[in-house]
């Protein structure tokens, strides 16, 4: 199995997964022409859509790239699937159900907070967060609440630290422009900034990052680090609890 990054709109990223027979499915196509001229281009299989939740710039292709075709299966989360947000979706997830991929079986994880609905999916040692784990960040908390978030959050940051993650937007140096606001002092961090604007300067993606390297820099994954407690006291958190800690940087993230 093979992950092949595509770039639509503006900043998002949609994910082939791509079998050894050619089979494929596509996470989270925003867009369906760069999608189809992909498959098209490399003689791929289409047959299923996974997406992480129900916002338009995850899903806005799905209408096109089912068209014609009953045949390709769209899932997403069970909540999604109750309250009709994604047109066309053939199948509702809850945690730990069973989806299969080129013989591997797939790990859904809800994880609410970005959205009510929202999934990430871990398969062959790659993680698709859509927007509730981004290099260096997190998603805004349209739906859910700081507490729910910062769980959803515990739940991706127990996966192996060599987990390969694949996030739904290229916001890589916003966040750790805003990270090393939280933690100038850290080496790892300022050196990881460096690294995302060379990369970007040259038009590069800084995905996939690694569940180890976001441990190391991403202060929304860090809310039992000394260093962060600290900041997050500064700007406003009660205690010293976890979700305390991560409201209040997400809080200050929201207007930076």
């Amino acid at each position: 199995m093979r992950v092949e990054i595509v770039p639509c709109l503006k900043d998002n990223y949609a994910y082939l997964l791509v079998g050894d027979t050619g089979q494929t499915v596509v996470i989270d196509p925003s867009a369906a022409e760069p999608v189809t001229e992909r498959v098209a281009r490399e003689g791929l299989d289409l047959v299923g859509i996974w997406c992480t939740h129900h916002h338009l710039d995850h899903v806005g292709g799905v209408e096109a790239l089912t068209l014609g075709r009953p045949d390709r299966y769209v899932v997403g989360s069970a909540y999604d699937a109750e309250h009709a947000r994604i047109l066309g979706q053939t199948r509702g997830l809850g945690q730990d159900e069973p989806l299969w991929f080129a013989s591997r079986r797939t790990h859904v994880l809800r994880v609410p907070g970005h959205t009510l609905g929202a999934l990430a999916f871990f398969i062959g040692g790659a993680l698709f967060s859509g927007d509730t784990l981004f290099g260096g960040g997190c998603g805004r908390l349209f739906e859910g609440t700081p507490h729910m978030m910062q769980r959803s959050l515990d739940k991706l940051r127990a996966l192996p630290e060599d987990t390969r993650l694949y996030c739904g937007h290229e916001y890589t140096v916003q966040n750790l422009e805003f990270a090393v606001t939280i933690e100038p002092d850290n080496a790892a961090l300022v050196e990881r900034l460096a690294q995302a604007r060379a990369l970007r300067s040259q038009a590069l993606p800084t995905v996939p990052s690694t569940l180890g390297l976001e441990l190391a820099t991403n202060p929304f994954l860090r809310w039992d680090e000394p260093v962060v407690i600290a900041k997050a006291r500064e700007l406003g958190a009660t205690s010293e609890e976890p979700d305390e800690v991560f409201a209040a940087i997400r809080r200050t993230k929201d207007s930076f």
